[in-house]
């Protein structure tokens, strides 16, 4: 009887494993994330021609990557006659009025400026440079709504400043004076990342 519990005892500890806080699949077969910013040509114009035989267009889907990394697909149903001799074009060249956007004036997107007794802010696409001798001493990201928050020292006194933005995707820009030092939030439109870089006298905000 004391051989058979011996023999059992031995399988057991032989099957066990070595460590039970070490995951169970190999290292080869787990997943691997990355912070690497992997950047992508913007989207123009994308044809795509359709065989002769094709005569209703019944749903369109797109596949997309998000900001996580993770992939999602979205699908429209039309129902709509078609011509095979026309190719379907997808692109972001189009107003939100539903105009087609100025190439001149979209390449030459105007820069803007914005004045607060010791602080200025350069906004340019997605980029704001802010221009200031007070010292960054915070900066992270806040969600729902998202928002960029920058703390710089300085004893002041002032009434907090709001000030709308229409240029994506920067919805609004907001001053609060706080003990010791004020605040700057940056709201967005939407969810992103964003990068502080320390320039000469000036900060720059890149969003992406």
């Amino acid at each position: 009887m004391r051989l058979v519990l011996f023999a059992l005892l031995t399988c057991l500890v032989l099957s066990a494993r070595d460590n039970p806080f070490f995951p169970t699949q190999s290292i080869d077969s787990m997943p691997i994330t990355s912070n690497q910013i992997k950047k992508y040509p913007p989207l123009k114009r994308v044809a795509v021609s359709l065989p002769k035989h094709a005569r209703v267009l019944e749903e369109i889907t797109v596949s997309y990557k998000n900001l996580d990394g993770s992939i999602e697909k979205k699908s429209i149903q039309l129902n709509r006659s078609i011509d095979w001799h026309i190719p379907l074009f997808i692109s972001q060249s189009y107003t939100s009025t539903g105009k087609i956007e100025n190439k001149t004036s979209s390449s030459k997107k105007k820069t803007r400026a914005i004045d607060f007794k010791f602080i200025n802010f350069t906004i340019n696409k997605k980029e704001i440079t802010i221009y200031t001798k007070d010292k960054l001493i915070h900066n992270f990201l806040l969600v729902a709504p998202h928002r960029i928050v920058l703390d710089f020292r300085r004893e002041a006194n002032f009434l907090s400043y709001t000030k709308p933005l229409s240029i994506i995707p920067f919805k609004e820009l907001r001053i609060g004076n706080h003990d010791g030092y004020y605040r700057v939030v940056i709201r967005l439109d939407g969810p992103y990342r964003y990068k502080t870089d320390v320039l000469d006298s000036s900060y720059k905000i890149s969003i992406y």
